[in-house]
């Protein structure tokens, strides 16, 4: 990427940490609950060696977090910027997963709201991959403002391609 990622995300609830070896354990908790991954395309990735897979393509994009509630200290999920273009002016978010215990406490919008701050600074549209049977991430993408602007088979990393839905977030219309 031509600019520099955050070394830290912060607000009054999360503190996003870039993503390191270390983190694997933790993030791996919160991963092997098959109920995390039910709507998600690639829906094995609760077992270990699937999630091994996952977590090193993740080290490998150079843009993933891990996510922690401050009242906790707990680690509740991870996410990503990737494929960024400076020719477009855009970049993607995804990857981004939580705790069960975490749905609907409106942590999903607040991350994403400290990513779209930061990231506008460099790019001009921002795309998400929702995978075409995740309802629950494309409820929580609409919220946000994204509009669905296309269907694409995607690969994630070393798994098989699979059918996601493009959203998109022009910088002109994030008014956060």
């Amino acid at each position: 990427m031509s600019f520099e990622l955050p070394q830290i995300l912060e607000n009054e609830s999360l503190i996003l940490y870039p993503l390191k070896t270390e983190d694997f354990e933790d993030l791996y908790q919160v991963a092997s609950d098959p109920a995390v991954w039910a709507q998600h395309p690639n829906k094995d990735r609760w077992k270990k060696e699937v999630f091994q897979n996952f977590f090193k393509g993740a080290l490998e994009s150079g843009g993933a977090f891990k996510i922690i509630e401050k009242s906790t200290n707990r680690t509740i999920g991870s996410t990503r910027f990737y494929d960024y273009s400076p020719d477009t002016k855009s970049i993607l978010i995804g990857y981004t997963y939580y705790s069960v215990d975490c749905w609907g406490q409106g942590f999903n919008p607040a991350v994403k709201a400290m990513m779209l701050d930061y990231i506008f600074q460099y790019v001009d549209k921002v795309y998400l991959h929702v995978g075409a049977t995740n309802f629950r991430s494309q409820v929580a993408v609409g919220r946000l403002g994204a509009e669905k602007v296309d269907e694409q088979e995607v690969t994630y990393f070393g798994e098989a391609p699979k059918l996601n839905f493009i959203y998109l977030i022009r910088k002109e219309k994030w008014n956060h």
